[in-house]
């Protein structure tokens, strides 16, 4: 068969890795359901090209297998459908029909919307499973595996995924590697194709030409597959936020702060960034009500990350990142939110980019990310971009020079989002030799006149002066507060600490 054959003679361990996976799930499908209940959903697009021939490949390896036979693949039975719209683009249909001839597919043609055309389609019909040609990173592609039932609502079926965990790349590798045929337009520019209504060529493959009509560089040349869907028509898209900006004038925000390393709790490995985060946090106005440091363990992150995000407005979470055995920080993440980690294209071509050839397999640990909930903070100075899940930032720092990067590229980004989500405070401490018996009395009293003001004491030794935080937003609120203190004991009893 021309497909495995040309995959066995590829270079590309990566390729045979995904094709192998792919053609493992195709014959285990073929295996659970006669030929007579499974189908296949072609659209025409190179996502649905690719799996067309490894079902092709997948069903002659099942074939073979079962009858011992070297024989070529004289026939497809497994039944096409074609969701026909009239928003499609021409060339899309053209190729469809060309290929359904080609490759001898029985084509049912659907005209009718895809949820009621399924459920007549599956009336009609014994069909239990249908291929389908879904990506990560695709709308669609959220909460499924490679085997996953339909959804509520929807008719009964089983949603078969052989590409699920395959890249822009894999897919052009694929292609271009099995010298099939595609649709044509993926050669004037157009990456990701949708209704005639949305989709241009993508801008990235544009041509510098003197005519005064546009040209653009096939698809395949597109270098970096996190910018597949550029040719989209699509919302805005903005930094999300998950704190209530009129709050932040008001109230002081919560933070809390949680290490993950086997390492720090041994004694092994000082931790250095977390005494910096909270320095850091609490110069612009956070109150870190907690830290945390954790074994490297994904239930002890999970229950910690779950019990932090619901008290405060915003966790930090640093440590246990990276693919080793050890490194759990995502996986309990995901946990906390109820959600699968899973591949992300994106974050994939980061770090394709960063590690380039190391970046192989089928599951790329450092690339999934909790599904769903996962926004990528992108600044030009990190050569991989910062992990935000809902109100939890995962940080890649290992020391406190990567830490203040991140931290710097963290706060510029949170300005762009539309309102700082980090408010500058302001503080004074007063130094003193009182004892503090002196001072217990007179600071809760304060405490009572300046609900507003956060106190706090401390001193660098048991011998030592008591020194005197005071913090807020407002700068009269804290100068009237030193005031009120320093009128409650002698004169010269307090001493400024710069």
């Amino acid at each position: 068969m021309e497909i495995d054959k040309a995959i066995g003679e590829s270079d590309d361990k990566r390729l045979k890795t995904k094709y192998n996976n792919a053609i493992f799930v195709i014959k285990r499908a073929l295996s659970l359901y006669s030929i007579e209940e499974v189908a296949f959903s072609f659209n025409g697009g190179k996502d649905s090209t690719v799996l067309l021939h490894l079902l092709r490949a997948g069903y002659f390896l099942h074939m073979k297998e079962q009858s011992c036979s070297n024989g070529g693949l004289s026939s497809f039975p497994v039944r096409t459908i074609y969701f026909e719209s009239p928003s499609a683009f021409t060339e899309i249909n053209a190729f469809t029909y060309d290929a359904a001839q080609t490759y001898n597919l029985q084509l049912d043609i659907i005209r009718q919307d895809f949820k009621s055309g399924l459920e007549a389609l599956l009336k009609a019909n014994p069909i239990r499973a249908i291929f389908l040609g879904v990506r990560i990173g695709d709308p669609t592609a959220v909460g499924q595996e490679q085997f996953s039932p339909s959804s509520p609502g929807w008719p009964p079926f089983m949603r078969v995924n052989p590409i699920l965990d395959w890249s822009y790349r894999d897919v052009w590798a694929f292609l271009l590697t099995c010298k099939v045929k595609y649709c044509s337009l993926y050669d004037q520019g157009y990456t990701s194709i949708g209704s005639i209504h949305d989709t241009v060529p993508n801008s990235l493959l544009s041509v510098n030409d003197t005519s005064s009509k546009e040209k653009f560089k096939p698809a395949y040349l597109l270098s970096d597959g996190r910018l597949e869907r550029a040719g989209r028509v699509k919302r805005n898209a903005s930094l999300k936020n998950d704190i209530d900006t009129e709050s932040q004038k008001h109230e002081v925000l919560l933070a809390s702060v949680i290490a993950v390393g086997d390492e720090i709790l041994s004694g092994t490995v000082e931790d250095q960034l977390g005494l910096s985060l909270c320095k850091k946090l609490t110069s612009v106005g956070w109150s870190v009500q907690q830290t945390t440091i954790l074994r490297n363990d994904i239930d002890s992150v999970s229950e910690e990350v779950d019990r932090q995000r619901s008290t405060s407005d915003m966790v930090f979470i640093y440590g246990g990142v990276g693919p080793l055995h050890s490194d759990v920080t995502l996986g309990g993440v995901a946990k906390a939110f109820g959600v699968r980690l899973a591949p992300d294209e994106e974050f994939e071509e980061y770090l394709r980019h960063l590690i380039s050839e190391q970046c192989t397999g089928d599951r790329n640990e450092m690339a999934q990310l909790p599904e769903g909930i996962t926004e990528l903070l992108h600044h030009e100075k990190l050569s991989v971009p910062l992990i935000k899940c809902r109100n939890v930032i995962v940080l890649a720092a290992t020391n406190t020079k990567e830490l203040e990067e991140e931290w710097e590229c963290l706060t510029e980004l949170t300005k762009l989002g539309g309102g700082s989500s980090l408010i500058e405070s302001s503080s004074r401490r007063l130094m003193t030799s009182l004892t503090d018996v002196e001072v217990a009395e007179p600071l809760s009293k304060l405490g009572l006149e300046f609900p507003d003001i956060y106190l706090g004491c401390y001193r660098k030794s048991r011998q030592g002066p008591i020194i005197i935080c005071l913090k807020g937003k407002d700068n009269a609120r804290i100068d009237l507060a030193a005031q009120a203190l320093c009128k409650k004991f002698k004169k010269d009893a307090f001493v400024e600490v710069k």
